[in-house]
């Protein structure tokens, strides 16, 4: 199978359907695409009814295309991370990984058009605040595939708009490719121009720019240079893969030992400027609607950083104070979602973190709309009850 084979497979798939944003390939299955959260088949001459390991194997080292670092990971870990062109047409980020002794292969169509933070409806005030940042580091977390790429491409472009500066991105692979505006954009992919976060990282500080984007903060040495980085008047732009502002800490604080912890403590405090982490909840009407907790530093965080968290001195109460700050607890935020009929009330508790917190700010909600806030009906004093001593 030639690479122009494979290119005529890939847009087949991608022009099958409207709102394509993944193609999927996996032994047994037909060619799938998934179309507005919904995996369908595909219908193409000539018919791959069931996908064969063979065929899948073949598509997967054509994706390759002989790399010995991507072969060696896939056959060594089991899956690997690259980017894909079709020319003129769109981008992919593939991953290939293995099950069942055969190969699987899932390509995520990237947006070519760079969103802003107004298109994205992200919270603005924070957000605003984020790319005015001068030094410091920001992580913007949450699992595989919750926007966190996204929303830090739409900081990014805000840079580029406004400021003159020297950005590098080390990414994996790249996503957004931005054009040169305002800023100066040098993004490197890893695998093809530095070989792990860590030596990119090193390297990116000889390399004289103002602002450095690393793709993902995987291990204690890319952490360590990244808090160098910050201390020495970079703002570096990461992300890690935690649920909340807390977990976030505590994640880079156990890639230390003991020892170390105080002196790491010491040194988040006076680097960290936000923490955003971000969900992704289903949509009344079909689609999906981002929900965030912001964390921004204050002497009240960077004392919680120092001696962590005790009763009554949590990351969560600091965010429910701070709203005239721009930080929030995902719970207020889905409480939110939820008024303005964005979410339902089973979607809001599902993915809350403390569902009390946001059951009775729906009963607020119901009650400010004149609505039940429960469905015991029809409730009255039975007189003839008589208390037996």
């Amino acid at each position: 199978m030639r690479r122009q084979e494979v290119d005529h497979i890939l847009t087949k798939m991608l022009d099958s359907h409207k709102n394509v944003s993944d193609l999927n390939l996996t032994t047994g299955k037909p060619l799938q695409v998934e179309s507005s959260g919904e995996l369908i088949a595909v219908d193409m001459k000539p018919q791959f009814k069931e996908l064969t390991p063979f065929q899948t194997e073949i598509l997967a080292l054509n994706l390759i295309n002989q790399d010995p670092r991507l072969t060696g990971k896939l056959q060594s870990e089991g899956s690997c991370d690259l980017s894909y062109s079709l020319a003129g047409k769109a981008r992919f980020r593939v991953n290939i990984f293995s099950q069942s002794g055969s190969y699987s292969i899932v390509l995520r169509k990237l947006e070519t058009k760079i969103p802003t933070i107004k298109e994205l409806n992200l919270p603005a005030e924070a957000f605003y605040k984020i790319a005015k940042e001068r030094n410091g580091i920001i992580f913007v977390t949450g699992a595989t595939g919750s926007g966190k790429s996204t929303s830090l491409a739409a900081v990014l472009d805000e840079i580029n708009n406004n400021k003159s500066v020297h950005v590098i991105t080390l990414e994996d692979p790249i996503e957004y490719q931005h054009p040169h505006k305002k800023s100066t954009f040098n993004q490197r992919e890893l695998g093809t121009d530095f070989d792990c976060f860590a030596s990119g990282l090193r390297a990116a500080l000889r390399q004289a720019p103002k602002v450095i984007l690393v793709g993902e903060m995987r291990d204690r040495e890319t952490v360590e240079i990244g808090l160098s980085a910050a201390e020495t008047g970079h703002l570096v732009l990461s992300t890690l893969h935690t649920v909340d502002a807390g977990q976030t800490i505590n994640r880079i604080l156990g890639m230390f030992n003991t020892e170390e912890e105080n002196q790491i403590r010491i040194r988040l405090a006076d680097t960290v400027r936000w923490i955003v982490c971000q969900r992704l909840l289903p949509k009344i009407g079909g689609g999906r609607v981002a929900a965030f907790e912001i964390l921004g530093t204050n002497l009240r965080v960077k004392d919680l950083i120092l001696h962590a968290e005790s009763e009554g001195k949590t990351y969560y109460d600091i965010m429910r104070n701070g709203k005239p700050f721009g930080m929030t607890t995902f719970d207020d935020y889905i409480i939110g979602l939820y008024e303005k009929g964005l979410i339902t009330q089973e979607t809001a508790v599902t993915y809350s973190s403390r569902k009390g917190i946001v059951g009775r700010g729906i009963d607020s909600v119901k009650s400010a709309r004149g609505e039940a806030t429960t469905d015991i009906e029809n409730l009255e004093i039975d007189r003839n009850y008589k208390k037996s001593y």
